[in-house]
């Protein structure tokens, strides 16, 4: 049976039919594709803005199958059979937008180490022309290296065959790899659509991985060319030197900084290890004279292998992702977010994980301009960077758009000034009523809006339309206070490297914030149920289990991982995310929890504790991190927990009647809160908020206090900022004894354990 779509409701004659893998009719010949994208694209929010259950599709222990309302009857591949590559999507938007600016970037004096205080713009035709450039004089650099040893390196005789089998590439049957590793630059990005222009397949490398790690990548993927910023070359050359028979590959590094005369010396250490050096103008001039065709990829080439680095502490796993895994991320958010052509995006989270390459791609598939960090930038910076740029879109985690709710409350509602306090609490719950009463309303006020154009103007919002966020739940509050505080949408997605990023994403002006949206048209979702975690399919609200996905927007598997990706993937295709979400009557999805994530208490009791640490953060705004512990020997819970520095101090003075000249520095405020005393107060204040949503043994008994215990240099949470429960258990060992030493702070009949 079908279902009414957008097709059976289309009067234009321009939608493909249901059956089709196209959201669209090819367009006619000459007629380029934005012309009719700018016409239709995105699809009205009434029709995407939810999921429906395919009929006839639930089975026992599962739930049905959920598709986007807009296509209902299958799922969609891309957006016209004219673009089915990710460089068919960027040579038809580098045509369409050839003026209009592609790269923003602060230009940096390398001598006096300064960056410019205004923004540089490269067109879509400078961009495009460059990407040509850089891949010519790519290829001729590894076909003419001295070290390039094509009967010993499997990776050496592929750059000698890449011209004669680029057609044939496939996940099994790839190209040499190119590793990038670089901070977030424009010569990042420009690389990558290189690549794809020229079917290579293609890494990255990031700070937090550590040696060990890179050593591992680099050896699995058999990477000749390694394209980094200058920081990062010594220790590259000084790998393959300690690891000569693992790294031997390794002929050629490229410096995205230029290579002055005095740095000789790194020139000298590359070539007794074996290795050219180059700097990214001398390729680019290199590939002005001797240019070389594109070499095209099929929907089926191996775009990127993305590493993740995991939450058990193991090897990192290779997710391969293909071009038509990357046309299907770009065709979802195409189809239901809103194109800021000629406006201008801000390239903030790392480039080496999959959520900012999406953003990017869809981004520049559109004609927006993506703006980089200054040189050296960092989250101290953002805001510098932001005040120049004045971008309209943006991605990041919660934690950076928690940090912007606490800056911009001690602004105003805890203003020292008592006007001022009056003045935005009366904005902001205006604000809040209107977003809550229907979706899509900003609430805009002719008064009221002249006030928070000047909290945007302080953090660079000036232009800001919509933020999206992702990587980790966000608290529901901050999603409130932000709309109402900056007049902006703010829209949770949900995702995984697996999906090159996200595939469902929820209004940014939803008026109840909270779940991660609809599923998008390029993937299929339904839950396997969980009866021994209590979650079942039949459940009230919705459906909630393990949540599985299929589609051409998932990878095909892990890289020389036939044993990952054989446990990842169901008899029918679904790939199992380790994810328990539960999806609504209006089928939008929530994360609740993980999988593996519950143990057994010594009473017998099950405890999930993401859902638990999700609970206690969206409640509690003095709450920036947490991590719950328990164990089959143990009869209650106890956490590790991140305070606001500058609520924590208020909480102290004002329910502890501590006064503010006994904390004077951030030492002073920590030694306070650990006093069994004041952990008391805090802790009955954060029960206090969760205390008819958990059972009694789910809640926490003793907390151990810092302002950031969940930091990436203590290896407890991975890149992306999720938590290693097995190393933080490691790490916070003695602090967990400690706590179990105190006994419950919160229950006088349990005692020491």
């Amino acid at each position: 049976m079908s279902l009414p779509s957008v097709y059976s409701a289309d009067k234009r004659n321009i939608f493909a039919p249901d059956d089709s893998i196209f959201v669209l009719k090819d367009v006619p010949q000459g007629t380029e594709p934005f012309d009719l994208f700018n016409r239709v694209l995105p699809i009205a929010g009434e029709y995407t803005k939810e999921s429906v259950a395919v009929p006839g599709t639930q089975e026992p222990g599962y739930s049905a199958i959920y598709r986007n309302r807009a296509f209902p009857n299958g799922i969609k591949h891309s957006i016209v059979p004219s673009l089915k590559t990710y460089h068919d999507y960027f040579e038809a938007s580098a045509r369409y937008h050839a003026d209009l600016p592609c790269f923003g970037y602060r230009k940096h004096d390398y001598v006096n180490n300064v960056s410019e205080l205004e923004y540089t713009t490269f067109s879509f035709s400078e961009v495009n022309q460059m990407k040509k450039e850089l891949g010519s004089g790519l290829l001729y650099l590894l076909n003419t290296n001295p070290y390039k040893d094509s009967s010993k390196y499997t990776s050496h005789a592929k750059i000698d065959s890449h011209r004669d089998n680029f057609r044939s590439f496939d996940h099994a049957n790839h190209s040499f790899v190119l590793t990038i590793f670089s901070s977030n630059r424009w010569e990042w990005v420009l690389t990558d659509i290189m690549c794809s222009s020229f079917s290579i397949t293609s890494t990255a490398l990031y700070d937090t991985l550590g040696p060990k790690a890179s050593e591992y990548i680099l050896e699995l993927t058999e990477s000749p060319v390694i394209v980094a910023t200058k920081n990062h070359i010594k220790a590259l050359i000084d790998l393959k030197k300690s690891y000569p028979d693992k790294l031997g590959q390794i002929i050629s590094i490229i410096s995205i900084d230029p290579l002055l005369p005095s740095e000789g010396n790194l020139r000298k250490l590359a070539r007794e290890n074996n290795i050219t050096l180059f700097d990214f103008d001398q390729v680019l001039s290199l590939g002005k004279i001797f240019p070389h065709e594109q070499l095209p990829p099929s929907p089926e080439t191996l775009y990127t292998i993305s590493f993740t680095s995991g939450t058990t502490g193991a090897n990192p796993k290779g997710v391969m992702l293909l071009q038509r895994t990357a046309t299907a991320g770009i065709t979802f958010m195409l189809v239901q977010l809103p194109h800021f052509t000629s406006g201008r995006s801000f390239c903030f989270l790392p480039l080496a994980h999959i959520f900012e390459r999406q953003a990017s791609a869809f981004c520049l598939t559109f004609g927006c301009c993506i703006g980089f960090p200054r040189y050296g930038g960092n989250p101290l910076t953002l805001i510098e960077d932001l005040k120049i740029w004045k971008p309209n879109i943006m991605s990041n985690v919660p934690r950076i758009y928690t940090k912007l709710e606490a800056s911009l409350k001690n602004a105003t509602l805890e203003s020292d000034s008592a006007i001022t306090r009056a003045i935005f609490n009366k904005i902001f719950d205006y604000k809040m009523k209107i977003h809550e009463e229907k979706d899509d309303d900003k609430g805009n006020h002719i008064v009221y809006d002249l006030f928070i154009s000047k909290l945007r103007s302080s953090l660079g919002f000036d232009n800001m339309d919509m933020v999206i966020t992702g990587s980790a739940p966000i608290a529901v509050h901050t999603v409130k206070f932000l709309k109402a505080a900056l007049n902006t949408g703010v829209a949770q997605g949900y995702g995984l490297t697996e999906s090159f990023a996200g595939f469902a994403i929820g209004n940014g002006f939803d008026k109840k914030p909270g779940s991660c949206g609809p599923t998008g048209v390029t993937t299929e979702m339904r839950v396997r149920e969980l009866p021994e975690m209590g979650y079942h399919a039949n459940d009230r609200g919705g459906p909630r289990g393990e949540l599985l996905l299929r589609g051409p927007q998932i990878t095909p598997g892990y890289f020389k991982n036939d044993e990952e990706t054989a446990k990842s993937f169901d008899e029918d295709g679904w790939f199992k995310t380790g994810d328990v979400a539960q999806i609504s009557t209006d089928g939008k999805l929530t994360l609740i929890d993980r999988v593996k994530n519950f143990f057994k208490l010594a009473q017998g009791e099950y405890v999930t504790p993401e859902k638990i640490e999700n609970l206690y953060l969206s409640q509690n705004p003095i709450l920036t991190q947490c991590y719950t512990h328990g164990d089959s020997l143990r009869h209650y819970l106890v956490g590790v927990v991140g305070l606001d520095q500058q609520l924590a101090a208020q909480f102290l003075v004002e329910k502890c009647n501590i006064k503010p000249e006994q904390l004077q520095t951030p030492q002073d405020i920590l030694d306070q809160c650990n006093k069994v005393e004041v952990k008391t107060q805090i802790l009955k204040y954060l029960n206090s908020s969760i205390d008819s949503k958990l059972q009694g043994f789910e809640k926490l008994h003793n907390i151990y206090i810092e302002f950031e215990p969940l930091r990436l240099d203590r290896d407890v949470v991975t890149p992306t900022l999720k938590l290693k429960r097995p190393v933080a258990q490691k790490f916070f060992a003695e602090q967990i004894n400690n706590m179990y030493g105190e006994g419950s702070l919160i229950k006088a009949g349990v005692g020491k354990l």
